[in-house]
């Protein structure tokens, strides 16, 4: 099982207890739209890098319906490596009350919104 099924499961299981979104963190590129004779389709031009969110940033946001706590799951799969940016972002988010950690599973991210703090490291 891919860590994409593995959120896309967890999104579903934690409906009912969070608003909770997919978020993708990293760079893109942004620019100007504009039709290409030479190409014959649209093309992007004056590019820039944007970063979105910060390194670390959580696989899964949101908030919890019954108290409004934010919530930050990050997702692995059962071998997956947690890396130190996201180390460092949970340990971030956990300072400021929300509810955050590794879910491997549905049975690991119901456990996290439940209450039961993970060990990430």
């Amino acid at each position: 099982m891919t860590e994409t099924d593995i959120q896309n499961q967890i999104r579903v299981a934690v409906s009912g207890e969070c608003a909770i979104f997919r978020t993708n963190a990293g760079e893109l590129w942004q620019g100007k739209v504009v039709w290409s004779k030479e190409f014959q389709q649209n093309v992007l031009i004056r590019l820039r890098r944007v970063s979105g969110l910060p390194a670390g940033y959580s696989d899964l946001s949101g908030v919890r319906k019954s108290d409004g706590r934010a919530v930050f799951i990050e997702v692995k799969t059962p071998k997956g490596v947690v890396s130190e940016d996201q180390k460092h972002f949970l340990h971030q988010m956990r300072e400021c009350h929300a509810v955050a950690g590794v879910a491997r599973n549905v049975e690991d991210a119901l456990r996290l919104i439940g209450g039961e703090p993970d060990d990430i490291g």
